[in-house]
């Protein structure tokens, strides 16, 4: 019983025989359990007790995804404006182009109020039917199963709508997200159960199912007629020359100012959210830290190979940083706490493995410019592999010095 109720019991115990506070004892949990220590905690042995709950962590990962939220729809938008204005288009067709007349809002690709509405008509409605779409499955199974519905989904469509491209169909979304939560994770028991991110798993399903709508050079610009690759797929083509030819920068891909998906552009704004998730501790340092050293490792080991006719051999580590989902999946996915490694060895193993493997995927697999997606699924498949290899490790450094000692 937290203070909250004792205190409300000895003061007003008329309201309590009638539950006439419950409401506000709800508004009250909601924000207790965000920012402080949770009222219901095992104060006896033999539990494990710790300050912080699943309410908090789902909250604190939100919170983390803010920067790539605001940077992406503003992204979005300024993408959208520049393609119109290079294609002359002066007004956004259908009932986006209706609300933004609705609320006088130009099309100046300079203007961050203009860039930021625009880019949130294109957000929105992806999120919203993520939303609904994934839901009602997580609802569907917390009834058959008689649990509580939790706060999981909350990371997990938010996730999932950072990483489609402003022109999916809403209904191909809703399939993706359905795919992620049923297949994904709740065949396996649900939260805390699942093997794999369900929404990479849902974003790897959309791939595959419908790879014109989630890859090639007219998805990643909200403009109907606009063609542009991302940097990623550029420099696949033809190296850094092609990047640096198109007009891109590496501190515009550090910024984010290129084409993508909602929230991968970014890398500063993913930098933000792994500040505050390590700071929290939500996150595993350990496992940023080994994707980091692996992406840069191999990438070394490949320059120093070298190739004539593939010019991704030669991209420097710091390209591969700031390209693709790179540092989102990094920050967000590799770190889900369910489906990565959960002893410190193997954190460190499971995120060279992820580095490693987003680098080869990258350069030596010609039909698939993207690594990091794949790889991060393909580390969740052997995380449970690589725990039971470090646990039996120590099992035998013990056993060996007790051995000794006898």
């Amino acid at each position: 019983m937290s203070s909250l109720r004792r205190w409300l019991d000895r003061q007003h115990p008329q309201f309590a025989k009638g539950g006439r506070y419950e409401k506000y004892y709800a508004l009250y949990e909601m924000v207790d359990t965000f920012l402080y220590t949770p009222p219901d905690v095992t104060r006896t042995s033999p539990h494990v007790r710790d300050a912080i709950d699943l309410k908090r962590v789902m909250s604190y990962v939100v919170v983390a995804t803010l920067p790539c939220i605001l940077f992406g729809m503003w992204n979005t938008g300024y993408q959208a404006h520049t393609g119109m204005a290079a294609l002359g288009i002066e007004v956004a067709e259908g009932w986006r182009g209706a609300i933004m007349a609705l609320l006088g809002v130009d099309y100046d690709a300079s203007s961050l109020y203009d860039n930021v509405v625009h880019g949130f008509l294109y957000f929105m409605p992806i999120y919203i039917v993520t939303l609904m779409a994934g839901g009602f499955w997580e609802v569907t199974f917390a009834a058959v199963r008689n649990h509580e519905v939790n706060e999981g989904f909350l990371v997990t469509s938010m996730l999932y709508a950072l990483i489609l491209p402003p022109t999916i169909p809403l209904w191909q979304a809703a399939l993706g997200i359905s795919f992620g939560v049923v297949i994904g994770k709740e065949v396996f028991g649900g939260t805390g159960k699942n093997f794999m991110n369900p929404a990479l798993t849902g974003r790897a399903f959309l791939f595959f199912a419908y790879p014109a709508q989630l890859s090639g050079d007219a998805v990643w610009t909200a403009v109907d007629g606009f063609s542009g690759a991302t940097a990623l797929s550029l420099g696949q083509q033809g190296g850094i020359e092609a990047i640096t030819g198109a007009g891109i920068e590496w501190m515009d891909a550090f910024v984010g100012t290129i084409q993508g998906s909602f929230g991968s552009t970014s890398t500063i704004a993913c930098l933000l959210g792994a500040a505050f998730l390590i700071y929290t501790r939500i996150a595993s340092w350990r496992i940023i830290a080994g994707v980091f050293l692996g992406m840069i490792a191999t990438t070394l080991v490949l320059n120093a190979i070298g190739s004539d006719t593939n010019e991704m051999f030669a991209m420097p580590w710091h390209w591969h940083f700031v390209l693709g989902g790179f540092a989102f999946g990094m920050v967000f996915m590799a770190t889900d706490p369910v489906s990565a490694s959960h002893t410190d060895a193997g954190r460190w193993i499971f995120g060279l493995l992820i580095g490693f493997m987003t680098v080869i995927i990258r350069v030596v697999n010609p039909a698939y410019p993207e690594g990091i997606m794949l790889a991060i699924l393909f580390a969740n498949i052997i995380a449970p592999l690589i725990d039971y290899g470090v646990v039996q490790a120590n099992v035998r450094r013990r056993m060996k010095r007790s051995g000794a000692a006898s």
